[in-house]
């Protein structure tokens, strides 16, 4: 299980949600930045994190299963993927997956969170490919799914 955290894309998100009017609820994991202008907590359960994501307006996540929750509920994804270069990962491989996604017009990505304000607008406004294709997301689900069980 992978709980670094990301400060990076926390003390961004942080920041940006004081100077938003719209509630931010940001999930640290294993972040040692307590954000200031935002609701947080550490970790959720599935069931929760997808209650979040029913009720969000976009979905901010690395490149990770938070992705197929926020397509699962419809909401247009934001993709930030955590990086090499800052120590936050040892390969670059949601850098590929975020990259290949925003190629097929699935998510907004972003390589720098300095983007990520800008980000969160086009999101709202731009329709996502996936929200409404529930096959795919089903089809994603079980497929990685299938690394769970090993």
């Amino acid at each position: 299980m992978h709980t670094k955290g990301f400060d990076r894309l926390v003390k961004k998100m942080d920041e940006i949600a004081g100077s938003i009017d719209e509630e931010v609820i940001i999930q640290t994991g294993g972040t040692s930045f307590n954000p200031q202008n935002a609701k947080w907590f550490d970790f959720a359960t599935e069931e929760e994190i997808k209650e979040l994501c029913r009720k969000a307006s976009v979905v901010v996540t690395h490149a990770a299963m938070s992705i197929l929750d926020g397509w699962e509920q419809g909401k247009p994804v934001v993709v930030v993927p955590r990086l090499k270069k800052h120590g936050e990962v040892i390969d670059d491989h949601q850098l590929d997956f975020a990259k290949e996604l925003e190629k097929e017009g699935r998510v907004v990505a972003i390589y720098d969170v300095n983007m990520l304000e800008d980000a969160l607008k086009r999101a709202n406004v731009e329709p996502s490919k996936v929200a409404n294709d529930r096959r795919l997301v089903s089809a994603l689900k079980n497929y990685v799914a299938q690394f769970a069980r090993k």
